[in-house]
């Protein structure tokens, strides 16, 4: 086996939820469906990538580490410390959790960088930045429809700026959403090869 056969055996694809850190502009069943998408990702032998906050993220981290997943968290708190007593974010159910030291703008940058594919539930201003950043990198994106706030917007908001559908897949079941952004990343990188 190559050098690089052998590294493909390692990687995994590291799949993003973003979504909103509060219940008051989601729907219901927003925070299930979210820890749904999080076991998803687990089950399909994905890497959960959040925001490590609050809220919907919070549900899919959760969900990911309930199904035996690996979860990475981004921080917009330089230290510890500063995540927990400045942001007062949570500190569980992530593996490895990265300080970024750039607060909430940055964090969003960073972290849709970081992932193969980012799927949003709900969601307010932040959601959509990270929104407009992944639909910017041409990333696979996945809305899971019906859970309120931002991503209830989307498809409006798509054809308001006149830019396309870009990549993104609409679907109310977390499960069948998983697999088909899944699919897409897959696909891309075969057309690497």
């Amino acid at each position: 086996m190559s050098a690089s056969d052998l590294r493909k055996t390692y990687l995994k694809y590291k799949v993003g939820v973003s979504g909103s850190a509060l219940d008051n502009n989601c729907g219901p069943g927003a925070f299930r469906k979210s820890y749904e998408i999080g076991k998803a990702i687990a089950k399909e032998k994905a890497v959960i990538v959040t925001g490590d906050t609050t809220g919907i993220p919070y549900e899919a981290a959760k969900g990911a580490k309930a199904a035996g997943g690996i979860s990475i968290g981004l921080s917009p708190a330089s230290s510890k410390l500063e995540h927990v007593k400045k942001y007062r974010l949570p500190t569980d159910y992530m593996d490895l959790v990265i300080y970024t030291g750039f607060e909430y703008s940055g964090r969003n940058l960073l972290f849709v960088r970081s992932c193969d594919a980012v799927i949003f539930v709900c969601g307010r201003v932040g959601t959509l930045n990270e929104f407009t950043i992944a639909f910017e990198d041409k990333k696979p994106i996945g809305i899971l429809t019906n859970t309120g706030g931002i991503t209830d917007e989307i498809e409006h908001i798509l054809e308001v700026a006149r830019r396309g559908g870009g990549k993104v897949i609409y679907n109310e079941d977390p499960t069948t959403l998983v697999r088909e952004i899944l699919e897409m990343v897959h696909k891309e990188e075969r057309e690497l090869k």
